[in-house]
């Protein structure tokens, strides 16, 4: 986990404002007793500085690596996505971690700063949507559904912005890989799950969506959980990684 700044050497106090928050923020939880108050208030600072410290989305489980045993981190994250909800910055979860980010009513400050980024093709939106609505899907299953070939370039470049990566390879002849998308990709378009991608009626509601749509056309429901393999691939091997490119190939002794 890469950090702007080391947590464990900076001296954090929480201000008397952030208290009385968390006071209010608490005050539907269950827990009465004062010491177990005390004890997950505490939590909730040090959650807080630690996902204020880090680059990257910090997951529940490197959270409650770093916390003291016993704590509830879904009901220290909760307490703390609430006292953030009203302030310039929200705490917001990505998959199965948190990080903070500009409140969306206050995302046109930061446009100025903003680097202006390269604008991906037609063909690589589509790719990227057939990823998002079909994973795990192969390069072949993707060319079937577009009716056209798809470029290697293409696929690469939606790897380098890491929105997509490789998952496994089907249990098919020829063993292709399946692709799928990533947290950066939730992180990217707002979303706290791959489910939480609009449906057919908001799609056409958007106007990206032609109102004389076949009637047997639908859309996939993604995957509850898109980092599980289904029972038709395989994870990837470390001969596949080389195959692949993604693996240093490994020098063997004369």
């Amino acid at each position: 986990m890469s950090e702007r700044a080391n947590a464990s050497v900076i001296p954090f106090k929480v201000d008397d404002e952030l208290e009385g928050e968390l006071d209010q923020a608490s005050a539907e939880t269950p827990l009465q007793n004062p010491a177990e108050r005390l004890h997950i208030a505490e939590a909730v600072r040090m959650a807080e500085a630690i996902v204020f410290a880090s680059a990257e989305p910090v997951s529940e489980k490197q959270l409650a690596a770093r916390l003291p045993d016993g704590i509830n981190v879904a009901l220290a994250m909760a307490e703390l996505q609430q006292v953030y909800a009203r302030r310039g910055v929200n705490l917001v979860r990505v998959g199965d971690a948190w990080a903070f980010r500009t409140a969306g009513d206050l995302a046109f400050l930061m446009s100025r700063d903003t680097v202006q980024q390269r604008k991906l093709s037609r063909a690589a939106l589509e790719v990227l949507a057939i990823i998002a609505y079909h994973q795990p899907v192969t390069r072949a299953e993707i060319e079937d559904i577009r009716g056209v070939e798809t470029s290697k370039g293409t696929l690469d470049t939606l790897l380098e912005t890491e929105w997509v990566r490789m998952r496994g390879r089907r249990k098919t002849p020829g063993r292709p890989v399946t692709y799928g998308t990533t947290e950066t990709f939730l992180d990217h378009f707002a979303l706290e799950e791959i489910r939480d991608l609009p449906g057919m009626e908001e799609l056409k509601g958007a106007g990206l969506l032609s109102g004389r749509m076949p009637s047997n056309f639908s859309i996939p429901q993604p995957p509850a959980d898109p980092d599980v393999l289904t029972e038709d691939e395989d994870p990837l091997t470390d001969i596949d990684l080389e195959e692949l490119g993604l693996l240093t190939p490994r020098v063997t002794e004369d």
